[in-house]
């Protein structure tokens, strides 16, 4: 058993104390133990856990939630989650396919400009619509928690979540807050934030959490360089070898395909020069029928082997979203970037802008885009191997690969500490079967590490404690000073 005394943090075994412990300052305790009998309340409530995610609209917005329910999964398989989003959106596809319960809600777009009739006269009916649907489906699953990560479908689940006294987080991959998670921030419990930056666009700062994006378990596990590009190019015999990795987001972008259309026969002129074009679903069907057959280059509307395509890559072009960004960075790769002009409050600027101060990622604005320019940079950086080795490391440091655990672990108010009073309830503040969060943030890897070995052969319970909520004894729980 792990248990806290009143002044250090003592390993499970007591056998093996360790003689010089570490002085840790804690705010929440923690406790392991083998299931007994008299925990049978709190194991019901534990494999009652019920987490609703509200994402839609494209995979900058489905993937993050996908990636934090994987997590939520991993850490306890009895978790039940469900996914709410639109009947014809990437979600019905995506969710579906990643092992997961899918309902749906109608979608309730916001005009540009924001003053006009449509947003006057027909986005009342279609919110009015929507939260009574998103009403019905919270009654249906009960949730402890929902979980909005965005898109237009969130909006509406979120509010109803808020207004039935649901907990409530929202996770903002953006630099920049977009209209609909900024005025869900005056309702939510915790506002989770990718950037330091990103709080300054809140008024309610003190909600903000900064986690950093989290990225797919997948993108994660490490892929040695051989052999993804065996996987895409089978006959690429030579190591030294160059990979562009094309992205144009899950829908495609018509201005780079455009720009690559007329430069890609130029590029392979180049030795060893390979090239994966991911060109978007919608825009496919025409560039398959432009795009001449040639063994280095590799066309697909999507790819669902991003790991391997990331670890290929020796440079990436791609469109600013939130988690493209994030992907790069995690995966330490040279990017050039070409934000959307259509994205909604400039994000994908605000997005690559930030990227050039991180990571030193070259923005070239869709203005700007045509052949000529895009040729320039990309011989620019494949041809120095100095400044590609420089922008890699950049994209390492700036990157938060823990992000999920971050996520589920760094708040008492966040995932895994539930925020439910039904888990206070059950647990009836008996054990200290309870969330830690350490004041030395330093220390929450190697925590991490000792929490996930003791998991291995125990069960396990956390719940929400506050200090002011505590009405544990004198002495109980103590908190600590470093």
């Amino acid at each position: 058993m792990a248990t806290i005394s009143q002044s250090y943090l003592f390993p499970s075994n007591p056998t093996q104390q360790n003689s010089n412990p570490r002085k840790l300052r804690i705010t929440y305790s923690l406790s392991f133990k083998e299931p007994s009998n008299e925990d049978d309340n709190v194991e019901k409530w534990r494999d009652d856990l019920r987490v609703m995610f509200a994402a839609g609209g494209t995979g900058g917005h489905i993937y993050p939630a996908i990636a934090i329910a994987d997590q939520l999964k991993t850490i306890n398989p009895d978790t039940q989650i469900l996914f709410i989003g639109t009947p014809n959106g990437m979600e019905s596809i995506a969710v579906p396919s990643a092992g997961y319960d899918f309902r749906t809600v109608p979608a309730t777009p916001l005009a540009r400009p924001l003053i006009s009739l449509q947003n006057i006269f027909v986005f009342p009916f279609q919110l009015a619509k929507s939260m009574i649907i998103s009403f019905q489906e919270l009654q249906k699953f009960d949730p402890d928690i929902v979980v909005g990560t965005g898109g237009y479908v969130s909006f509406p689940v979120c509010l109803a979540a808020a207004l039935k006294g649901v907990n409530l987080v929202i996770q903002e991959q953006n630099s920049m807050p977009g209209i609909a998670n900024w005025w869900l921030s005056f309702v939510a419990d915790k506002v989770l934030v990718a950037f330091h930056s990103t709080v300054d666009s809140f008024v309610m700062k003190k909600k903000c959490v900064v986690c950093g994006n989290p990225v797919r378990l997948s993108l994660m596990q490490y892929v040695s360089r051989a052999v993804a590009r065996t996987h895409f190019f089978p006959r690429a015999g030579n190591p030294d070898a160059k990979v562009l990795l094309v992205l144009g987001g899950s829908l495609g972008a018509n201005a780079i395909n455009i720009a690559l259309l007329n430069l890609y026969y130029e590029l392979l002129e180049r030795k060893d020069l390979f090239i994966i074009w991911q060109t978007g679903v919608e825009a496919f069907d025409e560039m398959e029928s432009l795009v001449k057959s040639h063994p280095n280059v590799i066309l697909t509307a999507f790819l669902h082997s991003m790991d391997l395509a990331y670890a290929a890559a020796d440079l990436i072009v791609s469109r600013a979203g939130a988690m493209t960004c994030c992907e790069i960075l995690a995966t330490g790769k040279p990017s050039i970037l070409i934000p959307s002009p259509n994205a909604a409050e400039g994000h994908q600027f605000n997005n690559a802008s930030l990227m050039a101060d991180l990571a030193g990622s070259r923005i070239i604005t869709e203005d700007e885009l045509d052949s000529t320019t895009l040729e320039a940079e990309i011989s620019e950086i494949l041809d120095n191997e100095y400044l590609m080795a420089e922008m890699s490391q950049r994209a390492l440091q700036a990157a938060k690969p823990n992000a999920c655990a971050e996520i589920i672990i760094t708040d008492n108010e966040t995932l895994m500490a539930e925020m439910s009073h039904r888990a206070l309830q059950a647990a009836k503040l008996q054990s200290p079967m309870l969330v830690l969060r350490l004041q030395n943030r330093s220390l929450l890897s190697d925590f991490r590490g000792d929490v996930a070995a003791e998991m291995a052969g125990f069960s396990y319970t956390t719940a929400a404690l506050s200090k002011k909520e505590s009405r544990v004894k004198d002495g109980e729980f103590a908190e600590l000073d470093t």
